[in-house]
């Protein structure tokens, strides 16, 4: 009888120690839960660059006006009767 509480005093001791010093420690869990809040940020700001690209490819395959658009700022192209001016501003 006496030695129970010992034996299980021991016990205690060495689970608490594997918890807090062992292989998956307390401390190594909170780091991973700290990444893994990191990646889950990370990719919420993926997916919604992911949605503004595919929003961009889905105007570029429907219709003719975002094309016209980027032609006209990007390559500075016009249509056949049109005139182009280009004004500068003064220094």
């Amino acid at each position: 009888m006496k030695w129970t509480p010992l034996v299980l005093a021991g016990l205690l001791v060495v689970v608490q120690g594997d918890l807090w010093f062992g292989k998956g420690n307390l401390p190594y869990v909170w780091g991973l839960q700290k990444q893994l809040d990191q990646q889950r940020l990370a990719n919420a700001a993926a997916r919604e660059r992911n949605a503004r690209v595919a929003a961009e490819v889905s105007d570029l395959k429907e219709g003719l006006e975002m094309v016209e658009e980027r032609a006209r700022s990007e390559l500075g192209m016009v249509r056949p009767d049109e005139i182009l001016v280009q004004v500068t501003p003064t220094r």
